[in-house]
């Protein structure tokens, strides 16, 4: 596999109007801001919305978003493995607002959640803490489920994958609604 391309913030900001941004992060982080005309397309929707997205790229450039850029370089692998050219953004999200662009944020859209890395270390730390406790309190033997989860933390840095955001991302405030989809759906077919 080749690396995706990718594009800086002040390039894609002055290119905007000729890319389609498909945006990988779960729906809340997108309600929580994204970049102007982003689709909100979840990287674990993206099989979904192959066909679409590959005739978006025969119109024009393709750029995939995500708060820093490591789901949005899986995004553009996986595309890249059907066929279907497209630029991740540097730094993604993050980078776009450090950089004093504006990120759009719908008025009556889906609630804001919190990033998913934030969901991870609020999630990775109560087990944690819930494994010291429950070791000093009732059993020794569950300090193995604080043990357990630094040895998931040290193999997702490794490996620059995150099992537990996976799972996080399956909890209903982090998936789209059907209809929410399928107007991202919709949008992208007329781009």
């Amino acid at each position: 596999m080749t690396t995706p391309t990718a594009l800086g913030t002040d390039e894609a900001r002055t290119r905007l109007h000729e890319l389609t941004v498909i945006d990988v992060r779960t729906p809340g982080e997108f309600a929580s801001g994204h970049l102007p005309g982003a689709l909100s397309i979840p990287l674990d929707r993206i099989g979904d919305a192959l066909p679409e997205i590959r005739e978006a790229a025969d119109r024009g450039e393709v750029l995939v978003v995500c708060a820093s850029g490591a789901r949005s370089e899986s995004a553009c692998r996986t595309l890249a493995g059907h066929g279907v050219t497209a630029a991740t953004l540097t730094g993604g999200t993050g980078a776009w607002a450090d950089g004093g662009h504006d990120l759009h944020r719908p008025e009556g859209g889906p609630r804001a959640s919190w990033a998913m890395e934030r969901q991870v270390r609020l999630t990775a730390g109560s087990v944690v803490l819930l494994g010291l406790l429950l070791g000093l309190l009732v059993h020794p033997a569950f300090q193995l489920l604080s043990a357990g989860i630094a040895a998931g933390l040290v193999f997702s840095a490794v490996t620059n994958t995150c099992g537990m955001a996976v799972v996080l991302g399956k909890l209903p405030h982090n998936r789209p609604r059907p209809a929410d989809l399928e107007a991202a759906l919709a949008a992208l077919r007329t781009r």
